[in-house]
């Protein structure tokens, strides 16, 4: 995106990984709930979600270790014009689908009309952005652009490629697991058992394993997805040796339940991997859409309610920082204080219409670390007083009397943000607030997330350190009602776009910085998510034979690190 690549052309491994590593061994992961379909491109169904990064591959590789590059993958090479409104892909002639199959022009161009038109909402946003694709050669396609936007020569390069000729004749967005899609990646699906597990073997006739970005790279020769009914039941397998490795998000839990025999005897190892990335956001979102998440004063009052401090002592033991905005932990971040220079510039042509404390200045309210929170609870209070919800027999109402109520959304097995929300909902009965959790298995959250069909509910983003077109589909206004999309919280703002197309449309790592500067700024201050823990390091629990390079790239905690580059010593 800026400058050049930084490894060179002959490159013949990336930095990361062991390129010698050995081959073999199983890898059984596991997850939570169930799956009723096997593909992960549609709207429909609840598929594992490491399939599409497990069984699929896109023209351009990204790497772990730089923000803004992508090498060749099912594309031996990539050209694009001077303003980069266009990019054209030569497709490697050595490319095959998993069942022998070229990779052919015609695949790649029905898997961009295909998955822009009737997949998943991820992919509305590059095919909306796309003027026109077509075919320029045996083995070239070309795609133009319909705006200024540089990163789109980069992530076009980042849809998945399937097969065209197994869907003629079949319906691609009906779920279920008759059809399974083919892929071009290293892994295939082997088998599986409806709701249960799902069996990947490695290909052995896999095209591109002598790829310079394939090289050390999907060492383990099987790999099994388990499903268990909740994280508990999920922790408990892995402390039977029924699961190879676990991801553990609390740092409390990391400290004291780590313990069991396994680790006693040196069998599981504890790896603790730092990262880069900045926070993201993850927290507990308020969908807009419905009162009276509309006013940005309740959402106001209800994060000075949320009493963080004492919140996180009692579920970490105080051993995870906060994240303060979308960007956090990262220099993408906005600043303390007012806004200034650049970012300044971007926002003052909104100022009228953007939230307060963008331009000013806006940082999460603190807590005096006690139960109580009394000082955030009044100022709560007083929000919501001028927000028009008074206290009539302890019972907080608007002028109709009609109380302030509103459900929260979760999974079966959630354990974490149950306990968050328990606390949170005492504070909410001090407020003369109402709220009521709702717990769902995996298969009806995934369907009431996709309709919208919540009051407040969790939410995680990761972001990498080069944000870019995945922002529309997060706080686009364009896809604010579009089902499936992933803007949960229903935001729809000018600001929030034109920072948006600034980042896309920069030209200097300065502009770009400032833009996103300036995103964070609107997302955070409009008070639509309330922020919990950062997850600065990956923590990764894992049987002793399961290992990696010890090279700690940038996105070091990424599902495309592990399992990707690791691999079973001595198999």
């Amino acid at each position: 995106m800026y400058g050049d690549p930084a490894l060179p052309p002959d490159f013949v491994a990336l930095p990361y990984v062991n390129a010698d590593a050995p081959t073999g061994g199983t890898l059984v992961d596991g997850n939570t709930g169930g799956f009723d379909s096997l593909n992960p491109f549609i709207v429909r169904g609840t598929p594992p979600w490491q399939l599409r990064f497990l069984t699929h591959e896109s023209l351009m590789y990204r790497s772990q270790d730089e923000p803004f590059t992508v090498y060749g993958l099912l594309a031996e090479s990539v050209e694009t014009g001077p303003n980069r409104d266009w990019v054209e892909f030569t497709l490697r002639p050595e490319a095959r689908f998993s069942d022998g199959a070229p990779v052919t022009a015609e695949d790649v161009i029905w898997s961009y009309e295909t998955l822009g038109t009737e997949g998943n909402a991820r992919y509305l946003g590059l095919w909306s952005s796309i003027d026109r694709i077509e075919k320029t050669g045996p083995r070239k396609v070309r795609l133009t652009f319909k705006t200024e936007n540089r990163e789109l020569a980069l992530v076009a390069g980042l849809l998945p490629i399937l097969k065209k000729a197994q869907w003629d004749d079949k319906d691609f967005t009906k779920s279920g697991l008759t059809d399974i899609p083919v892929g071009s990646a290293p892994y295939v699906v082997d088998s599986f058992v409806a709701g249960r597990n799902v069996v990947l073997k490695r290909d052995p006739n896999y095209w591109g394993k002598d790829l310079p970005v394939r090289r050390g790279t999907n060492n383990i020769d099987t790999i099994r997805i388990e499903f268990y009914g909740d994280q508990n039941v999920l922790f408990e397998a892995f402390k039977a040796g029924n699961i190879s490795f676990i991801r553990e998000f609390n740092a409390e839990k990391w400290a004291r339940d780590y313990d069991f025999p396994a680790v006693q005897r040196g069998d599981v190892i504890q790896t603790e991997i730092p990262s880069q990335r900045p926070s993201g956001i993850t927290g507990f979102v308020m969908n807009t859409r419905r009162a009276p998440f509309d006013d940005i004063r309740v959402r106001d009052a209800l994060i000075h309610a949320f009493n963080f401090e004492y919140i996180n002592e009692t579920i970490t033991g105080g051993r995870q920082p906060r994240i303060t905005s979308y960007f956090s932990h990262s220099n993408l971040s906005m600043q303390p204080g007012p806004a200034t220079g650049r970012v300044k510039e971007l926002l003052e042509p909104f100022a009228s219409e953007l939230p307060e404390g963008a331009l000013e200045g806006y940082a999460l309210p603190e807590g005096d670390g006690s139960a109580r929170n009394r000082k955030n609870l009044a100022l709560a209070a007083a929000e919501l007083e001028a927000a028009g919800w008074g206290v009539e027999n302890g019972k907080r109402v608007n002028a109709a009397g009609q109380p302030l109520t509103f459900n929260i959304l979760l999974r079966q097995g959630d354990q974490q943000n149950q306990s968050i929300i328990d606390i949170y909902l005492k504070a909410l009965e001090r407020l003369g607030i109402e709220a009521r959790v709702t717990t769902v298995d995996d298969a009806q959250y995934t369907m009431r997330i996709q309709d919208f069909d919540f009051d407040m509910t969790d939410i995680r983003r990761q972001f990498s350190l080069s944000p870019g077109n995945e922002q529309r589909l997060y706080w686009g206004t364009e896809t604010a009602d579009e089902p499936g999309s992933r803007n949960l919280m229903g935001l729809k703002s000018a600001a929030a776009d034109a920072m948006i197309d600034a980042m896309l449309q920069s030209r200097s790592a300065e502009d770009f910085t400032s833009a996103v500067r300036a995103l964070d700024r609107v997302l955070t201050s409009g008070r639509y998510v309330i922020p919990i823990f950062l997850f600065d390091t990956g923590r990764i629990a894992h049987v002793k034979d399961l290992t990696w390079s010890g090279k700690i790239p940038i996105y070091g905690d990424g599902v495309n690190f592990m399992p990707e580059t690791w691999y079973f010593a001595g198999k």
